[in-house]
């Protein structure tokens, strides 16, 4: 559900008519090949698009026009390749709707030492022309990425990705939809905010559907397309022995299954890129479901729980930023913690809702009790994730904005089997340490709901938060509490003076 073939980014570059049709017949020429460079290097997802070389005012609004109102471009590549006059970008950036990226590269790598004249020097002029393209951008306050390096290098080429694949969920994320089956969990404060203002801010609408709605099409699933579905499981998981046929639980996966095939015909009728359920609100369900949100949630569908739809949003988005990485992307919570002195660990896991992409083997699908709720027993893939690096995601209302807050992890190996636990689980160490990490994503007021990566890094979250014009904050490796207390404070001014200053 996920296709990143319908996406283009446009290849603008700036010059001017002074040097002559020569000089500009060779820019032309030069971003050609940087385009076809890039489109071959195997680093960049989405197809890069060139445009005739930019020489007048009229020009660059003309592009940035077309590309408000083209469906498939989702930013902009800016380029200056010889000295670009920046005031002709002022009226196409004051309307440009669309993210950019501004690379700051040549066409050569290498300086000709034994032949440059001034005629290179006129042409080859990015770091005359990329500075005087900065200034304008930083005078009118326009967000972008800047990319450094010579464009052949896969660095470059790599920073380029992520860039484009955060502009790509912000792409999916405008228009996009979120059900909420239910309500949020009663009297929760982290999880509640403001959907009129997310609307607003970031493009997705939030509607809440009664459970009854999706019971009707649970109800109306056929056992034929059950069985079919039951033999899907048997062949991709290990099926545990109280689900198998004419086990005393076998009814219980099929009524999992009917959940899954109702939900899911209720997201593709609706056109939902995710959803949210809660267990205070069932009615007309046997179950909580379980399978069904993990078995989604791989498909690319965003996923909070107990009404969370901020994380469903961001789940979305990290998924759509992930695909086709390894990895996996999926709903999370730090449940609990393990505070031994000699390594403190979090144990991360849900009720049920944990995606199958991050699962570390074959996942095996049982069927327990869930005392939360008050329905049957309901089915789960129950899995390890594996050691490795990973980050956590969360993003909250502060009231007069939205934050994003970003924790680099590592995860490592359970210290013992978990042979009572069953649930998909992760264990990991929190950089730069526990007491750091946890003091600070408290400070910050970061959720107990995240959207957990093995596939993205802080880059992409940083790339997305500054095209969507949130707050970004980091907890890594160089953390220090003391800091990141000012940072705080320093935000809390900056936005208190009414959306930036």
């Amino acid at each position: 559900m996920i296709d990143f073939k319908k996406y283009e980014i446009w290849f603008a570059t700036g010059s001017q008519h002074l040097y002559g049709p020569d000089t500009l017949r060779q820019v032309d020429d030069d971003s050609e090949k940087i385009v076809r460079g890039l489109n071959t290097s195997g680093n960049i997802p989405i197809k890069i698009v060139f445009k005739p070389v930019l020489t007048t005012p009229d020009a660059v609004t003309s592009l940035c026009r077309a590309a408000n109102s083209s469906p498939e471009c989702i930013g902009l590549i800016t380029w200056m390749h010889t000295f670009s006059p920046a005031k002709m970008w002022i009226a196409g950036l004051k309307i440009l709707n669309k993210p950019f990226v501004h690379l700051h590269t040549q066409f050569n790598r290498d300086l000709p030492w034994d032949t440059i004249d001034m005629d290179f020097m006129n042409l080859n002029q990015s770091a005359h022309g990329d500075r005087e393209f900065g200034f304008l951008a930083s005078r009118m306050g326009k967000r972008r990425k800047v990319v450094v390096g010579h464009w052949k290098d896969a660095t470059v080429q790599k920073s380029i990705a992520v860039w484009s694949r955060a502009a790509a969920a912000w792409a999916d994320m405008q228009s996009a939809r979120f059900a909420r089956f239910g309500d949020n969990m009663r009297e929760v404060a982290v999880t509640e905010g403001d959907k009129v203002e997310a609307q607003l801010r970031f493009g997705y609408s939030v509607n809440g559907y009664g459970v009854g709605d999706l019971v009707k099409l649970v109800n109306a699933v056929s056992e034929k397309d059950v069985d079919g579905l039951i033999v899907e499981y048997e062949k991709k998981y290990t099926i545990s022995p109280e689900a198998m046929k004419g086990a005393p639980k076998h009814g219980n996966l099929r009524d999992g299954a009917r959940i899954e095939l109702g939900l899911r015909a209720f997201l593709e009728q609706g056109g939902f890129k995710g959803f949210t359920t809660t267990f205070e609100d069932l009615h007309g369900l046997k179950q909580l479901p379980g399978i069904s949100v993990q078995r989604l949630m791989a498909e690319g569908y965003g996923f909070g729980a107990e009404g969370d739809w901020k994380t469903a949003a961001l789940v979305r988005a990290m998924k759509v930023m992930s695909e086709g990485l390894n990895g996996g992307t999926s709903f999370m919570e730090d449940y609990t913690y393990h505070l031994d002195p000699a390594g403190m660990n979090v144990l991360g896991a849900h009720m049920l809702e944990v995606c199958e992409s991050i699962s570390e083997n074959k996942p095996r699908l049982e069927i327990h009790p869930l005392t939360i709720g008050g329905r049957e027993d309901p089915p789960r893939l129950v899995f390890n994730v594996a050691a490795g690096p990973a980050i956590n995601a969360s993003i909250v209302d502060m009231g007069n904005r939205f934050r994003l807050i970003v924790n680099e992890i590592e995860v490592v190996p359970p210290a013992k089997p978990l042979p009572k636990l069953p649930v998909a689980r992760a264990v990991w160490k929190p950089k730069p340490n526990f007491e750091v990490a946890a003091a600070s994503w408290i400070h910050a007021g970061g959720a107990h709901h995240t959207g957990f990566s093995k596939a993205l890094t802080p880059e992409y979250m940083e790339d997305f938060a500054e095209i969507a014009g949130m707050e970004y904050l980091l907890i890594d490796g160089s953390t220090r509490l003391l800091d990141f207390k000012k940072e705080l404070r320093w935000n809390e001014l900056y936005y208190q003076t009414g959306r930036g200053i």
